[in-house]
């Protein structure tokens, strides 16, 4: 068995079970297995695969036919620009985070301290401390085996982030902060999600109750208390959640704004605590 033929017939194995971007996956599991890059592959096409490697990648192969998303099977995804560790104790780090990345910057350079609400991954935290090198940036999950995950991303990355187990920002002081950012659950209960999602991602992290917009009723309040006069709360947004959120904040909230993606759905919503 060659790495050409593997390659061959993995991919057609998935695209027979109607599993995206067959072909992408099976190099990506072919890579795992052989611990290579994907230029590899193709400059090593008659290569023989071992006997074990062979039934790596049938097994891998297997886990991926049955649901199991991609990055379960690598245990990482990049984000970033980085690679960030991933297990079913977190969320899959996605595109549309990387616009509360984006913002966070660009509205408060000078940020002394950020906490990122639900880090789960760690993505935020980690990503945000080197962006903002000067800054204190805290991790906050109610979920031990979220943080765990968290913190090995920030080592990993050679970040400097400080972690603590809490409900939203329950381990905060009243006006400490200078930024609040969060990805928080969103997705309201009974929303039909891909199998692959519904079936392996936390649903802690995923869904925000009847509506979805649970954990903003919560975390709007927090914010303004633990935020400093000026300080920012930059949130990820789910779909259609643009008005609603926008909604529940009241007089003390200035200079609001949102982020689309690529696709012009808003992403981000970001607003001052007023001075």
């Amino acid at each position: 068995m060659t790495i050409q033929i593997a390659l061959r017939q993995g991919a057609q194995l998935l695209d027979e079970a109607h599993v995206p971007a067959a072909r992408l996956t099976a190099e990506v599991l072919l890579c795992h297995t052989l611990r290579c890059e994907r230029s590899y592959l193709y400059g090593h096409p008659e290569q023989e695969l071992s006997e074990v490697a062979w039934i790596h990648y049938a097994r891998h192969l297997h886990e991926r036919l049955k649901g199991r998303p991609t990055q379960y099977i690598t245990g990482q995804q990049e984000f970033y620009g980085r690679l960030f560790r991933v297990s079913p104790a977190v969320l899959i780090p996605r595109p549309e985070t990387e616009h509360v990345v984006e913002t966070v910057p660009r509205l408060a350079p000078d940020a002394r301290r950020i906490v990122d609400v639900g880090c789960g991954s760690g993505a935020i935290a980690v990503t945000l401390a080197l962006e903002l090198p000067a800054a204190d940036v805290w991790a906050a999950d109610i979920s031990p085996g979220a943080l765990a995950v968290a913190a090995d991303n920030a080592i990993r990355n050679h970040a400097l982030v400080r972690f603590v187990q809490c409900d939203l920002c329950a381990a905060f002081r009243d006006r400490c902060l200078d930024v609040v950012a969060s990805n928080p659950p969103y997705v309201p209960l009974g929303d039909q999600l891909p199998p692959e999602v519904r079936e392996h991602e936390p649903a802690v992290a995923l869904y925000g109750g009847p509506t979805g917009l649970e954990v903003y009723h919560r975390l709007i309040p927090e914010a303004a208390r633990v935020l400093r006069p000026g300080g920012w709360l930059v949130v990820e947004l789910g779909y259609r959640l643009l008005d609603p959120v926008r909604g529940m904040l009241d007089p003390r909230w200035s200079n609001v704004e949102s982020v689309s993606d690529l696709a012009g759905i808003p992403r981000v919503l970001a607003a001052r605590l007023t001075p």
